[in-house]
């Protein structure tokens, strides 16, 4: 606060009035100006203040005091592709506890733990004392924020608990609660401080009880505006639908390789359990990892889309022996074929034998996978594929074991890479710039992914996932990725229909079956 003094009046004996303009700093770019006076008196010769509330400011009496109020607006919504809401401002009543106010904190603990632990498990007897204890005098430990509906279920249970506090307040939800809880959760974080506008304050007077008696300044917050993202809340039902039943841990991504949009990021409950692998995760590739291969052997000129190649039940390269799924043996059968079928007999000599351990790896980068890139509004990883450094582990590479390690996002970037030509540049947030943090590919030439799109139809015309050969115009890869001791394998489908890309992910899956049964329920769900 500072304190300028204007003429003063004349002195009237012992007393005297100065007016002063004050000038406070509130922090944040907050400036409270006013006009006011002192009261002024002499004693043994000197002129001092003879402070009164009213001294302070004109509007303050006995028994009052300043206080500042930060007065958040409401947040802005978060939209679908269409301007459906995803996320929303939704009235919630935040409930807390003042240990200060209650009598007996173990009883009341126990008594809110037993409504309220059926909204959030990790609220139990013992959290609730543990965090009042820990909360400053003064204050009240925030418990937990409650839909309106789901508060009038425990409202009874609750409501008449000492020391307990209920305040009404807005906060960003989604919409639909099993629409992908944990990506939207993750969502909303990241926006929360760009749908959250300019705060606004107010200087008030308050009485003894702590109610505001006067508004003595201020400025109303102001609201941001919404964002609109690139989820199709259908394609983003559609995917949460179909991995909805799953026992395991279960992820779908989807995209738009013409302009990279991230159309869903789907998760079950397993997966939501740990954290956001549809886009973070890191998992053998398994076979669709042969997409990367084929596309590296066909740019080097050493196969072509019919050209004859050996795919026996097992071959060994360097004493390490690399059998097909239940050593099937096709003998020699077109590339196309060798893909359809999936025989990791072929691509594993394809990886050994006719390319280097650094051609696998630049095509890998050429395909989306080790691009890194700054997406607003989500963290993305698509995964690695270091350079081999025998040709054992070029082989355990060229069928997706080994150490390459990927993402259904980074799968998913992989389809449409094979769709558009080159890496689409993802986003979520429609007007916002995504980072390109790697160096730019040169795009893979046209002929080679003609070849591999072929390949990818004719995997569901007449290979691995012709279970959903029902479906038009789908193309893809199936994969079944060993990972640990090599007993138990995670299961992949990843592919494309028209202008939508996919990856589909079942962790501990055992075949890539199930996979292909999920992306079918997928693609059958959207419009």
């Amino acid at each position: 606060m500072k304190l300028d003094a204007t003429a003063s009046q004349p002195p009237s004996g012992d007393t005297a009035t100065v007016p002063f303009n004050a000038n406070w700093n509130l922090d944040k770019g907050r400036t409270w100006t006013y006009q006011g006076s002192l009261a002024m008196t002499k004693a043994s010769g000197d002129w001092r203040v003879h402070w009164q509330p009213e001294d302070v400011h004109p509007k303050l009496s006995a028994q009052q005091s300043l206080a500042l109020t930060v007065v958040q607006p409401d947040p802005a919504p978060v939209l679908d592709r269409d301007g459906a809401p995803l996320l929303a401002p939704t009235p919630v009543i935040g409930i807390a506890v003042d240990r200060k106010q209650t009598p007996d904190l173990n009883a009341v603990a126990t008594a809110l733990a037993a409504a309220l632990n059926k909204f959030d498990n990790s609220i139990t007897a013992q959290s609730i004392i543990d965090g009042a204890t820990k909360t400053p005098d003064g204050q009240a430990y925030s418990v937990v924020n409650l839909r309106d509906s789901d508060y009038q279920s425990v409202k009874a249970q609750i409501h008449e608990l000492p020391g307990v506090t209920f305040a009404t307040q807005s906060q960003l939800l989604a919409q639909n609660k099993s629409l992908g809880p944990q990506f939207l959760s993750t969502l909303r974080t990241a926006v929360n401080a760009q749908v959250a506008g300019a705060a606004g304050w107010h200087v008030v007077t308050k009485d003894a009880a702590g109610t505001t008696v006067a508004d003595l300044a201020g400025k109303d917050p102001q609201p941001a505006t919404s964002l609109t993202t690139t989820i199709g809340t259908g394609i983003q039902a559609a995917a949460q639908n179909a991995i909805a039943g799953v026992q395991q841990p279960a992820a779908i991504v989807a995209m738009q390789p013409s302009t990279g949009e991230i159309l869903a990021v789907a998760q079950n409950a397993p997966a939501d359990a740990q954290g956001l692998i549809a886009l973070t995760g890191q998992f053998p590739p398994g076979s669709t990892f042969k997409i990367v291969t084929g596309v590296s052997a066909l740019e080097a000129g050493k196969v072509t889309l019919d050209g004859p190649l050996p795919c026996p039940g097992k071959t060994t390269i360097d004493g390490r022996v690399i059998p097909n799924e239940n050593e099937f043996d096709l003998g020699t059968v077109p590339l196309r074929t060798a893909f359809a079928q999936s025989c990791n007999t072929t691509f594993s000599q394809i990886a050994a034998g006719s390319l280097t351990s650094q051609q696998l790896a630049d095509t890998a980068k050429q395909m989306g996978i080790g691009a890194d890139f700054t997406v607003p509004g989500v963290v993305t990883v698509t995964g690695s594929v270091p350079v081999p450094t025998s040709t054992v582990e070029r082989a355990e590479d060229g069928f997706g074991q080994g150490k390459d390690q990927v993402s259904p996002f980074g799968m998913a970037l992989v389809a449409s890479t094979v769709v558009k030509g080159s890496i689409p540049t993802p986003t979520l947030i429609r007007g916002t710039e995504t980072k390109v943090n790697t160096p730019a590919q040169q795009p893979v030439p046209g002929p080679v992914l003609d070849s591999m799109r072929q390949m990818m139809r004719a995997v569901v015309t007449d290979g691995t996932a012709k279970a959903i050969r029902d479906i038009p115009d789908v193309a893809g890869k199936t994969g079944t990725a060993e990972f640990g001791d090599g007993k138990n394998s995670h299961g992949w489908f990843v592919g494309y229909r028209g202008d939508l890309a996919f990856a589909v992910l079942l962790v501990g899956a055992g075949t890539s079956s199930p996979a292909v049964v999920v992306g079918g329920n997928f693609l059958r769900a959207v419009k």
